[in-house]
């Protein structure tokens, strides 16, 4: 999705906080009509206009046109190809920001133990409201959150009647493990990954640069979802089991509803602001086109800083190195009538 840079100013943007949530595509054609995107399938065609979508997730036996990704890039709209019934994401495009300002904080965070720790202790504070973790290890961190959630778990269970025998879940093929309310946790979990990712993505973090998680190229996605779970996931499976509603679309169509209502977009761009950002600073996300200069700080971008002196070096055909173009494989169909 390349395609963003050139294409879209970033007064053109709809902001993250202003989209709908995600559109979940299966089993369908993707195309585009002018500014929308058309997906079809042997049911129905359904126009959705691009600009208006935080992240497409693009799932098994799905066609994308070029002119549907061209589209996409320009809008600013994340796209994500993920598993069946959305379980996995194994590829992800890029969203609106082009500033770096605030993924260079992150990488200055999470690369030092102390601010890494506070940042942590933030998000577990999220959690723990009107509790103190200012003090409080990792270890003493994640044992309260256990203790947390097992007690949800059972709360739940009693207000809605429906049986808990404990998490249960399977890497890489959660839906094959559990009974009916663990798939549906699972789900949506699931949907509130590709949300949060989306987020992520969209204003110009790091999927990959976590605080608690780490080792994942999701983990700060997994980070700001768990701030979360218990208010959205958790109970939304307890309601549709307890409604017999134990599809997959039950959780991912329930979860777009409540993140509608709420406004959850909106909470988790401000929540990820606050746990990255200075206070009092906001880090813009147009591109600030510059180069690295190791005394200077930055120096202009897009200027010849060539002088008089500076001879000009012209890359010949004889200097590309032996066997480099072996390693480039291009696929070209023949050419065909655009209409």
């Amino acid at each position: 999705m390349a395609d963003i840079w050139w294409k879209a100013h970033p007064h053109d943007l709809h902001r993250v906080t202003d989209r709908v949530s995600s559109v979940y595509v299966e089993r369908s054609h993707i195309d585009r009509d002018e500014n929308a995107v058309v997906v079809i399938n042997k049911r129905e065609t359904v126009r959705i206009p691009a600009a208006l979508i935080a992240v497409m997730l693009v799932g098994p036996g799905t066609r994308v046109t070029h002119g549907a990704i061209n589209l996409l890039a320009d809008s600013g709209t994340a796209v994500c190809r993920v598993g069946e019934q959305g379980v996995r994401m194994y590829a992800s495009g890029l969203g609106p920001s082009r500033g770096a300002g605030l993924l260079h904080r992150q990488a200055w965070l999470v690369t030092r133990p102390k601010e890494r720790l506070a940042v942590a202790r933030a998000m577990y504070g999220m959690r723990f409201p009107g509790e103190d973790v200012s003090t409080a290890t990792m270890q003493q961190l994640r044992g309260r959150e256990g203790a947390r959630i097992r007690k949800l778990y059972r709360e739940h269970a009693k207000r809605t009647s429906v049986p808990w025998n404990g998490r249960e879940y399977r890497a890489g093929d959660a839906f094959a493990a559990g009974d009916d309310l663990n798939r549906l946790l699972s789900a949506a979990n699931a949907a509130l990954y590709g949300i949060c990712h989306a987020v992520v993505v969209g204003i110009g973090a790091s999927p990959g640069l976590g605080f608690v998680h780490t080792g994942s190229a999701i983990s700060f996605v997994l980070d700001i979802a768990d701030l979360y779970k218990a208010e959205f996931t958790i109970p939304l499976a307890f309601d549709l089991a307890a409604q017999g509603l134990t599809e997959e679309r039950d959780a991912r169509v329930g979860l777009r509803d409540r993140i509608a209502e709420t406004r959850l977009l909106d909470r988790i761009v401000t929540d990820i602001k606050t746990l990255l950002e200075p206070e009092g600073v906001e880090y813009s996300e147009a591109d600030g086109n510059e180069l690295w200069d190791e005394r200077l700080g930055t120096v202009a971008g897009g200027v010849n800083w060539a002088d008089e002196t500076d001879i000009a070096i012209s890359l010949g055909a004889d200097l590309v190195p032996p066997g480099l173009g072996e390693n480039r494989v291009s696929i070209i169909g023949p050419e065909f009538d655009a209409q």
